[in-house]
């Protein structure tokens, strides 16, 4: 019976080399998953990850208990295609793929962000009957022009954020960060790079005004201060947090590590509402989730042998780009995945928090990451987002509309790197661009 699984699970990913650039290429699983019981965990842990949660009680106890507050009723809703999600065109669109943050000025008991008394740490737009949902946040652009050495003019917009229909008084003296879904391939990978790697990175002596620092978070199993290296300001120690957090707080999903509804006390009918169990998320299934996005496989570069892609990798390095967009990582010891460790990788980051400058600033801490401080995006898959995620755009808020538009909106320590790119020529930053869209 194993064999049969194990035959029918591999046919299954068994996928032509077309796939690598399908709407399905950041679907795909690392090469060397073909036992049977872990391709079994592989495919439990996708149904979970696309699966739709229900208002509990429900007959189906496996999957119920959403809520009471929520952004939407599934992981995959937030990262299509297990991409990337989208900005809002305008005030009259919902943030379907996009969060706000909440905090008030200082630092919790383990120096992260100080989550709202009524509102908690993010803006919760859904709720189940007979609770009311937090409110509704719009966003409005404003175009401004930036003009090239060559005279070419862009537009970059940035959002104004604004918010309506507050059921539980008004906000106060809040910050707010806006965040669009992140792809979720090669996170695995990323887990598996050690602590004392990120440190070498952040110490190495840098050109151009570059720092780069690791930051230092919050480790909910083993309460103590760990290394960040997942999320927009690098403010979660492991995969298994990341995925509790997001269920937790965009879902409503308690698990081992957050067995608490997400109300906060004020919030009385959301208290008071049906669980749908404790926890809604059990270990087995944090685990299964856990290993299906830890062998999440990135997808592999392309036309690298193309001249003009040679000569954009030779202009991206010579701007300064990757300084912070490493090419090349290695990974070490993972404590549960034998496939993670040991292999050289190309994330095109750092996973360090680096100054981006006032225009990306978004005003609110996370633990040591200033306003002003971002992680390092990796830049694998990013050719081919506009294939699989149409118009989603770039940048934490999904501002940028063209990867053009997103370099330009680098300033602080990679303001060097953007004024090099700005003096470029048409052509050459076409070939950067075109370099790029190979990765």
């Amino acid at each position: 019976m194993k064999r049969g699984i194990c035959l029918l699970l591999a046919t299954l990913l068994s996928t032509p080399a077309s796939a690598a650039v399908s709407r399905e290429a950041f679907a795909q699983p690392l090469p060397g998953l073909d036992d049977a019981q872990q391709l079994e965990r592989f495919f439990h842990g996708r149904s979970l990850f696309r699966q739709a949660w229900v208002v509990a009680p429900s007959r189906d106890e496996a999957v119920d208990g959403l809520g009471p507050l929520y952004n939407r009723i599934s992981c995959i809703a937030c990262h299509p295609k297990n991409g990337r999600g989208q900005a809002p065109a305008s005030e009259q669109q919902p943030l379907r793929t996009m969060l706000v943050r909440l905090s008030l000025p200082g630092h919790d008991a383990h120096g992260g962000p100080l989550a709202h008394p009524v509102y908690g740490d993010q803006l919760s737009e859904s709720a189940v009957p007979g609770v009311a949902a937090e409110g509704r946040a719009q966003v409005r652009w404003q175009e401004q022009w930036v003009t090239l050495t060559d005279g070419e003019r862009i537009g970059l917009r940035s959002p104004r954020l604004s918010f309506s229909e507050l059921a539980y008084g008004p906000l106060g003296n809040v910050r707010t960060s806006m965040r669009v879904g992140s792809p979720v391939f090669g996170l695995g990978l990323l887990e598996a790079i050690e602590a004392s790697t990120l440190q070498a990175l952040a110490d190495a002596p840098k050109p151009d005004g570059v720092k780069g620092r690791v930051n230092q978070v919050w480790s909910v199993e083993r309460q103590r201060l760990e290394p960040g290296r997942f999320g927009l300001k690098a403010n979660q120690p492991d995969l298994r947090q990341q995925i509790a957090g997001a269920m937790h707080g965009d879902l409503g999903i308690t698990s081992p590590l957050y067995p608490q509804q997400n109300c906060t006390p004020l919030q009385t009918a959301c208290r008071q509402a049906a669980s749908g169990g404790e926890p809604e998320l059990d270990a087995v299934q944090l685990g299964d989730l856990h290993f299906y996005l830890a062998h999440l496989a990135p997808p592999p570069r392309r036309d690298r042998s193309k001249p003009e892609v040679q000569r954009g990798e030779q202009l991206f390095n010579q701007a300064g780009c990757a300084q912070c967009h490493r090419p090349r990582l290695s990974t070490g010891q993972h404590p549960l995945y034998p496939l993670l460790p040991a292999q050289q990788i190309e994330p095109y980051s750092d996973l360090l928090l680096h100054d981006m400058g006032p225009g990306l600033a978004d005003g609110r801490d996370d633990y040591l990451a200033s306003g002003r401080e971002w992680r390092t995006p990796p830049l694998w898959g990013l050719g081919l987002l506009e294939r699989i995620n149409p118009g989603a755009g770039y940048l934490h808020d999904g501002r940028a509309r063209t990867l053009e538009e997103a370099v330009l909106w680098h300033g602080g320590e990679a303001a060097v790197a953007r004024e090099r790119f700005a003096g470029y020529s048409r052509q050459e930053r076409q070939e950067l661009l075109e370099f790029l869209r190979t990765l």
